[in-house]
């Protein structure tokens, strides 16, 4: 299986991700001979030339240490990454990377897998962990691995128990590494009476589709191209390609079907005692398939199809697309919840500041509330003084008031006479100004009168006229039309007449053409007896006694043949005679 060299570069990433002291260890401090045999181990997994004069060269000694410019991972991605063309295989370099750190960190309690499964879950690991330090795989792809074993294994899912699961590490940390979620794997608690069998094979089929890409793959018969028989072989559908094997353990490779945009795939009907068969268009060559029955089929054939698809529109496989879009969601709800986040610290914040401000606030009114207490004291105390004060000033007053008020009442007297004579002339001028507005209103009114009379006087006046002009063009009008009428009446009377002069004239004519019609009738059969018989005196005339003729000077021109012999007329006479004819037959009839 061939890998680019930025996926190559994503899986030592994640192997240090996944435990940073471990890689350290191995790839950092080691001594020149563990990174002579680790170098030469890498070179030969992925198919590049081992150079030691390189590594003692970058490795030689100074004052600066492993862990600065001259360490290994320099060397690393200069001389062996920058190397690699892509050629080499993902599992073993996988494999060569697990040996590196699953010994120090493999859980040493037994575990119902295998070292290989393990393996196989640690790379599954690598795929679906999220790409940040330290590396974890997140709740929601832990539910989507032990979905796919459970499905592999024929089990039912129990959402119940893993929301239970989940709410306990959700309340401890953010997902599991690689070594926690093999010991929960390896523990059993989601494959509850399933064997060691069962699970191990779930664990390859989910390893080899999400890993080694295998979209379907099973027993099939393929016909031969040059001896034609039909061979049972062990297909494998990729991403790309379909490689069939001898058996299932995929040592023996038979071929391959290379897939790009312009292959098909279409069912064939039963043939050669064969059935289930499809087949499978490329360029160059085209293969014959049978299935072991409809079922496997149809899900061969829409397999094959939706990988064609994916080709054509340049698609990643669906289980990369997925795992991609899971990611993107993810992505989208941690951006949602940090803006959340950042809003809510935002209001927090400005909370902070106004309670700080409703503080400062209050402060400054237990400052005004003392204020106000002293000026308060102060008032008081100018309130009695001033009190003292009035109260003299007030008896004082009493006794001028006391005076004030006799004249007052006095005075009061004079003036509610004076009011009073006051009060009478002012209603007396009330009443003579209601009056001059009555008179005043009078008047408005009659004058309003007057020119409504003289308004609707000189309306009607001009009603009259138009109706008079109205009248005038009425009876013009009714002249006319007895005039037209009377017009139209002679011409209607001239015009019956005629027709009935037409009329008589067309029976007249009817009558002479029946009568004409009935001479004509009588004419032609005159004339058919008169012929009959001149044909019959010619026939007697010239069988006994032979046609007498005088011989006159003949004609410059051709003379036609008769039945009696040459004719007296020409060609020209005949037809002169001919259109004759026709003319009078056209006007008889």
């Amino acid at each position: 299986m061939c890998v680019t060299r930025e996926e190559l570069k994503g899986v030592l990433w994640r192997m240090k991700m996944t435990d940073s002291a471990t890689i350290q260890e191995d790839f950092l401090w080691a001594n020149n001979e563990q990174k002579t045999v680790l170098s030469h181990n890498l070179c030969t997994v992925l198919n590049v030339p081992h150079d030691p004069v390189a590594l003692e060269e970058h490795f030689r000694d100074d004052d600066e240490g492993p862990v600065s410019n001259q360490g290994y991972m320099p060397y690393l991605n200069k001389f062996i990454l920058e190397k690699v063309q892509g050629n080499f295989d993902k599992v073993e370099f996988n494999r060569m990377c697990w040996t590196l750190c699953a010994k120090k960190n493999l859980s040493k309690s037994p575990l119902l897998i295998s070292d290989e499964d393990a393996f196989k879950v640690w790379v599954i690991f690598n795929f679906l962990s999220e790409d940040k330090y330290p590396l974890i795989i997140v709740p929601e792809e832990i539910e989507y691995l032990l979905k796919k074993l459970t499905e592999a294994m024929g089990a039912g899912w129990q959402q119940e128990q893993f929301d239970h699961y989940k709410v306990a590490l959700n309340t401890s940390r953010e997902g599991l590494s690689a070594w926690e979620l093999i010991d929960l794997i390896g523990s059993g608690q989601f494959s509850k009476g399933m064997d060691r069998q069962t699970v191990s094979m779930a664990i390859n089929e989910v390893f080899n589709e999400l890993i080694l890409d295998v979209l379907k793959q099973g027993y099939m018969l393929k016909k031969g191209h040059k001896r034609k028989n039909w061979t049972e072989r062990w297909f494998v559908l990729k991403p790309n390609i379909i490689s069939y094997y001898v058996s299932e353990d995929l040592k023996d490779k038979k071929g391959d079907i290379i897939l790009d945009g312009n292959c098909c795939v279409e069912a064939l009907p039963d043939k050669d005692g064969k059935k289930c068969l499809f087949l499978i268009k490329c360029l160059d060559k085209s293969f014959e398939i049978s299935a072991s029955d409809k079922k496997k089929k149809q899900e061969w054939i829409q397999a094959i199809q939706t990988t064609v698809n994916l080709l054509r529109a340049g698609s990643p496989p669906p289980h990369k697309e997925a795992r991609q879009k899971r990611k993107e969601l993810r992505q989208k709800l941690l951006a949602e919840q940090e803006e959340l986040e950042r809003q809510m610290k935002e209001l927090q914040t400005a909370n902070e500041n106004k309670q700080k401000e409703l503080e400062t606030v209050r402060k400054q009114l237990e400052a005004a509330a003392a204020r106000a207490a002293e000026e308060e004291k102060k008032r008081l105390q100018t309130q009695v003084e001033l009190q003292d004060r009035f109260s003299l000033e007030l008896e004082r007053e009493k006794m001028v008031r006391q005076k004030m008020e006799e004249q007052v009442a006095q005075k009061s007297s004079e003036l509610e006479q004076y009011l009073q004579r006051v009060r009478e002339l002012e209603e007396m001028y009330k009443q003579l100004q209601e009056a001059l507005e009555d008179e005043k209103q009078a008047r408005q009114d009659e004058e309003t009168v007057r020119k409504l009379q003289a308004r609707l006087l000189e309306e009607e006046s001009a009603k009259r006229a138009e109706l008079e002009k109205w009248h005038l063009q009425q009876q013009q009008t009714i002249q006319m039309t007895e005039a037209e009428k009377q017009e139209l009446e002679n011409q209607r009377m001239i015009k019956e007449r005629a027709l009935q002069v037409a009329m008589q004239q067309l029976e007249q004519l009817e009558l002479e053409r029946k009568e004409a019609l009935e001479q004509y009738e009588e004419v032609k059969k005159k004339l058919e007896t008169a012929a009959n018989n001149t044909k019959s005196w010619k026939d007697k005339v010239a069988h006994h006694e032979g046609l007498i003729r005088l011989i006159e000077p003949g004609s410059k021109n051709p003379h036609l043949i008769t039945n009696w012999g040459p004719a007296a007329f020409t060609e020209a006479e005949l037809e002169q005679r001919q259109k004759n004819w026709k003319g009078k037959k056209a006007t008889s009839e």
